[in-house]
């Protein structure tokens, strides 16, 4: 074991401009799989095919890759296309619609999971479907989809780490250029590690007290 103290501390200041980034990364790339994962989630429980089989496609084709693969195949097939994007701005695209996909789903399970007669029961009131689908089946929804909604995002965070392979300045990359200049291993990834921990933790509370809030019996 190469763990020296000294090591760990310097590495410090380094490694908590590594979570800022990571921190920042994950928020961006939560907004953008947030609209995206509404948007698929209602257009997957649409009756109108037009509407339903993109979003199916778009799901299935992210869920189906894995989120390094599309990082790097928008990283470097991007330019290639005359598209020139920072890093960053592909690194938040690539976790976006990744996680997009999976909220989809998780949304899509969600309004499923409410009884088909409360909608019906609502247009017999005179309510048209969004203003049913907004005032009536999404509240009851979200009680379901918010735990596994949390749990993603807990997911998403741990996913930042594979930008450190598009030369992004992140938690990961702080701690392997740290360990290439002190040419120590041990030292700086106790503090990778710790950084991880203290970025998922929030949301790990948060998830465990949406499942025992919102317990569905």
């Amino acid at each position: 074991m190469d763990f020296a103290f000294p090591i760990f501390v310097e590495a410090i200041p380094s490694l908590l401009a590594g979570m800022a980034v990571t921190a920042q990364i994950a928020f961006m790339s939560a907004l953008l799989g947030f609209v995206l994962g509404t948007a698929g989630g209602l257009a997957r429980v649409s009756s109108r095919r037009v509407v339903a089989a993109p979003a199916w496609l778009y799901v299935t084709l992210m869920r189906a890759t894995p989120v390094l693969v599309t990082l790097l195949f928008l990283y470097y097939g991007l330019p290639s296309a005359g598209i020139l994007m920072d890093a960053t701005t592909v690194a938040v695209i690539a976790l976006g619609v990744t996680n997009g996909a999976y909220t989809s789903e998780i949304l899509r399970g969600g309004i499923e999971s409410i009884d088909p007669g409360q909608m019906r029961a609502a247009r017999a009131l005179g309510m048209s479907y969004p203003l049913a689908m907004r005032r009536i089946v999404l509240p009851q929804a979200a009680r379901r989809i918010l735990p596994p909604i949390t749990n993603e995002l807990i997911s998403l965070m741990k996913n930042t780490s594979l930008v450190s392979t598009v030369a992004i300045s992140d938690l990961l990359r702080a701690g392997m250029d740290f360990m290439s200049w002190k040419a120590n291993t041990f030292s700086p990834f106790v503090g990778v590690a710790l950084g991880y921990l203290l970025l998922t933790l929030p949301l790990i509370g948060i998830n465990a007290w949406l499942e025992k809030r919102y317990r569905v019996t």
